[in-house]
């Protein structure tokens, strides 16, 4: 078995931002740090417009904005098989390059760390109380590290 990163691009979006080999390091160091024994996932990351984002995100969350990342996850969290698809990841691409942007950050980092995110949140995990975020955010710093990138929360202790 291989890892599988199956990533769309919507034709309205120009440009290439982040290679596929990227995307699965990300993808795999999202994994590893959760469970090191992982084997190899399968996800759909698809590059969509801020209008499609913010369509999604108002049918799924009732938000009505565009965000800069949506998980949908294919498995129930305590149950994951890495035989299986974890789920799709979509990135507004146009709110995530300015978002880049801001943050000083390359679109390739940020896009990274976005993924990462995403593939936690197909892995089960959430920010949604205090306790959780703590968790999620130490687990993000750590696989930024194992990919050499930029702390996301350098505001918090190590």
């Amino acid at each position: 078995m291989m890892i599988v990163i199956d990533v769309m691009v919507d034709e309205e979006i120009e440009g290439e931002f982040t290679p596929p080999e990227t995307i699965a390091a990300a993808v795999m160091a999202a994994c590893t740090v959760t469970d090191p024994d992982t084997a190899e996932p399968e996800v759909c990351v698809r590059f969509a417009p801020d209008m499609e984002i913010r369509e999604l995100n108002s049918q799924w969350r009732g938000k009505d904005a565009v965000t800069d990342v949506l998980s949908f996850p294919m498995q129930e969290p305590d149950a994951i098989d890495f035989d299986e698809s974890l789920g799709d990841i979509a990135l507004a691409i146009p709110f995530v390059l300015q978002e880049a942007e801001r943050l000083a950050l390359t679109p390739e980092a940020h896009i990274q760390h976005l993924v990462v995110h995403a593939t936690l949140h197909l892995l089960g995990y959430d920010h949604i109380d205090d306790d959780e975020a703590v968790i999620m955010q130490q687990l993000e710093r750590q696989a930024m590290q194992q990919l050499g990138l930029h702390d996301p929360y350098p505001e918090l202790q190590a």
